[in-house]
């Protein structure tokens, strides 16, 4: 029997990437999909790759009242959240000098307070046994020049982790944070600009592995968090990044 069967599964930012990469998998252990975007093009190319296991419904993860209308419609498709997947995020490269308001405002505005909203607006939905995760990043402990920011706000999820794992005591619900390394994303190489080439290949220098990783190689450490066979793991911060973290 597959991990998931019969579960029912939401990824924010499942259109693309390594949300995109986490849906498929969950698909292919048994669970029923949804993937939220801000886009509704982006989630109809999903959805085409996706299949029938998957439904799409637009959403913005640092607005409330979006989450309210999504969580309203999951009810009443399928009444319930087994696994949740708080994947929605991004970062901007900015030097210390250069950062600007906008630039702060939009990566705590959907880095941590949409994974706020989103956790916090799934509450009645999830029933005993439920798994969260949040897809962090490494830049959490090792944020790299021009990263700060998008490092502060991955360091502030993994704290509000370490107070939630405790607030749900009792209710049956896990709650994990992935933290993936580098990986091979439109995104990341959207991130260098002009520069992408030389920042995969700093990237790669930096891997013990040689590589930066693949978005099904999270996924694979994302379904393993979701799933039963981690049922005793809760409030850890697990890193997928080849070991560059670490050394």
């Amino acid at each position: 029997m597959s991990k998931l069967n019969g579960k029912i599964a939401l990824v924010t930012g499942g259109g693309s990437g390594i949300g995109l990469a986490i849906a498929q998998q969950l698909i292919n252990e048994g669970a029923r999909v949804v993937i939220t975007g801000r886009r509704q093009a982006v989630l109809n190319d999903a959805i085409a790759l996706l299949g029938d296991g998957a439904v799409g419904i637009v959403a913005d993860v640092s607005q409330a009242s979006s989450l309210e209308a999504l969580y309203a419609d999951v009810q009443g498709r399928f009444g319930r959240i087994d696994v949740l997947i708080a994947n929605a995020g991004g970062g901007v490269h900015a030097p210390l000098g250069q950062i600007t308001e906008a630039q702060i405002d939009e990566q705590f505005s959907t880095n941590v307070k949409g994974v706020v909203l989103t956790i916090q607006g799934a509450l009645g939905l999830f029933v005993p046994g439920s798994s969260v995760v949040i897809v962090g990043s490494t830049a959490s402990m090792d944020p790299g020049p021009t990263m700060s920011i998008y490092g502060g706000t991955k360091a502030a999820v993994r704290n509000m982790v370490r107070s939630w794992v405790a607030e749900l005591k009792g209710t049956g619900i896990r709650i994990n944070i992935l933290s993936p390394g580098p990986t091979n994303t439109n995104s990341l190489r959207a991130a260098f600009g002009d520069k992408a080439e030389e920042g995969l290949a700093f990237l790669t220098a930096k891997s013990p592995l040689g590589r930066i990783g693949e978005p099904e190689e999270i996924a694979s450490a994302v379904i393993f968090l979701a799933s039963d066979a981690a049922s005793y793991i809760n409030g850890v911060e697990l890193f997928a990044d080849g070991g560059a973290s670490q050394v």
